[in-house]
């Protein structure tokens, strides 16, 4: 170590994982409770410290895959959160990420062996640190997104209806949607394609399933609701 660095202070980087999916057609995320100080039993995002040989991406990446066993997980960075006092253990600046998963894709023995819980966007209970600060400005970044990119479908099932898409949209934007103008918008996007089969859990007549074509995507990737 030269001269110059040895005269500066050293911290922690660590990353936060703030994990979006669809548990029972409730936008909800993924928490686990804290088993060390500071604030242990408090629920937590998950997180970890960046390793000296790897990146602050590569970093957040093995934390989603000790959570969820996935490889390949949608994510994207939400910034940087290093008030001096953010942690009360020692001087640690985060990073946080945001990441979309699809319920059905999960390792269910990784959730269970870190005790991680799907708990509702809305019944979030009290968490440790800025980690509602990190939720929040997430939140944000996620009604840009939806806005703009197909994003919205790494969190439906592969087969939705209408009811279901319209749901998540209204649950992002944190407003209601006109019924008959969301449909009209998705009808004009190629992409979104009806399938042959009907969801009749909901009533007799049912709902019709319909499907992302990410092939059609790629070659009219125009989106906007």
């Amino acid at each position: 170590m030269t001269e110059y660095y040895s005269q500066h202070d050293r911290l922690f980087v660590a990353v936060d994982c703030i994990i979006f999916g669809l548990n029972h057609g409730d936008l909800s995320l993924l928490l686990t409770k804290r088993r060390f100080e500071p604030e242990k039993g408090k629920w937590s995002l998950m997180g970890g410290f960046v390793e000296a040989d790897e990146s602050v991406e590569a970093a957040a990446q093995r934390v989603l895959h000790d959570l969820t066993g996935l490889h390949d997980v949608y994510m994207e960075q939400v910034g940087a959160f290093g008030a001096v006092d953010r942690d009360p253990g020692e001087r640690v600046v985060s990073v946080a990420y945001y990441a979309l998963i699809n319920f059905d894709d999960l390792d269910r023995e990784a959730m269970e062996k870190l005790d991680a819980r799907w708990i509702g966007i809305n019944e979030l209970p009290p968490l440790c640190f800025d980690h509602p600060e990190m939720i929040a400005k997430a939140r944000r970044a996620l009604r840009r997104r939806f806005s703009t990119e197909p994003a919205a479908f790494r969190l439906l099932p592969k087969l939705f209806t209408m009811s279901q898409m319209q749901s998540l949209y209204e649950t992002i934007l944190d407003e209601e949607v006109d019924k008959r103008n969301f449909r009209k918008r998705v009808a004009e996007l190629r992409c979104v394609v009806p399938s042959n089969l009907i969801d009749k859990r909901g009533s007799r007549r049912g709902a019709r399933l319909f499907r992302f074509d990410v092939e059609e995507f790629r070659q009219h990737p125009q989106f906007k609701l």
